[in-house]
């Protein structure tokens, strides 16, 4: 035979085999099943324009609006919304001493769901399904599903989250793209210059205090801030006032986990009855900020580049003036509440 034919048949079976790999490719990704264990897994989803696989989320899975529409294959053990932080805290404290659930899996609704892919997390057994959960998913569905645990400890890991997501559900160029145009809005925080770097503490609970931990830190160093008490990537962690009162914040920035602003300032009245926290610089001449932790601080989705963009206004407010950030996402309080 003509070996100038021979390569042609070998190019025609070779684009033959290439067009039956993408069919199959496609097909494979257009079917998959997707269950999220975690509302931040949940909204990159939706951003990678993969909302209709997903079949089941969690209860607190409130973005984008079409998630709300979709099963509740998790629930809380306890309802939350009826409890003081005070409250709250203890009832997590005794359900993990005891062993107890935290979240409840809706076996009946994983099981109609029946996934190829669950994604989870790996940060806090508090803020979302942990291991138990996940083991158990896996174990009442025969060890079928493949399970993705996402574990970010700072801005680079959310945005590598993304990445990783993109690659497991077929949508590698799209995640790409999406996580430029993220790059793009941290490197404008990042890259103007700032008159002056303010001590800064971010606080993730009122009662008992804790401090903001993981991502956080690093936010509020690429905001123009100077962190205190915590380091990026370290866990968040109770604290007492007299570690805050040594650091002296100029400015103090109020963000208890899952708690929109409203929720905030109501606990925070609390927190004035206290005579050292009066002590604190901050307080003192009214640089105490209430933000919307519950959208854009405490889940490591795509919005925490927003909530840098809220802690960018806060630190800098004439520096970053003409950035626009959502309504009902900051509100300084009155230091006469």
């Amino acid at each position: 035979m003509d070996r100038r034919n021979l390569r042609s048949v070998s190019q025609h079976e070779y684009a033959k085999l290439e067009y039956s790999l993408k069919w199959i490719y496609q097909v494979y990704y257009l079917s998959m099943k997707l269950v999220s264990f975690l509302p931040s897994a949940t909204e990159i989803l939706y951003e990678l324009g993969v909302g209709d696989r997903v079949l089941a989320v969690t209860h607190e899975c409130n973005y984008p609006q079409d998630a709300k529409t979709k099963p509740r294959v998790i629930h809380s053990s306890f309802d939350p919304q009826k409890m003081s932080s005070q409250e709250i805290d203890k009832k997590v404290v005794e359900l993990v001493k005891s062993g107890q659930d935290i979240y409840i899996l809706d076996e009946q609704v994983l099981k109609k769901a029946n996934p190829d892919l669950i994604i989870a997390q790996g940060i806090c057994e508090v803020c979302s399904p942990y291991t138990r959960e996940i083991d158990k998913a896996v174990a009442l569905l025969g060890g079928k599903p493949e399970v993705l645990v996402l574990d970010p400890k700072n801005l680079d890991d959310i945005l590598q989250n993304i990445i990783t997501v993109g690659d497991k559900v077929g949508r590698q160029e799209k995640a790409k793209d999406f996580v430029l145009k993220l790059e793009k809005r941290i490197s404008h925080i990042k890259d103007i210059q700032k008159i002056s770097r303010p001590k800064v503490l971010c606080i993730e609970w009122l009662d008992p205090l804790f401090s903001a931990g993981h991502w956080v830190p690093q936010m509020v160093e690429i905001a123009g801030g100077i962190n205190g008490i915590s380091s990026t990537g370290d866990k968040s962690r109770r604290i007492v006032i007299d570690e805050i009162v040594t650091f002296d914040p100029d400015i103090v920035v109020l963000m208890p986990c899952g708690f929109d602003i409203n929720r905030t300032i109501l606990e925070y009245e609390k927190l004035l009855e206290n005579k050292q926290w009066k002590k604190i610089k901050a307080v003192n001449r009214g640089e105490v900020y209430a933000v919307n932790a519950n959208e854009y601080f405490s889940k490591p989705g795509p919005r925490t580049v927003m909530g840098l963009e809220i802690l960018a206004k806060i630190i800098h407010p004439d520096t970053f003036r003409d950035l626009q950030v959502p309504k009902q996402s900051i509100q300084k309080i009155d230091p006469e509440l």
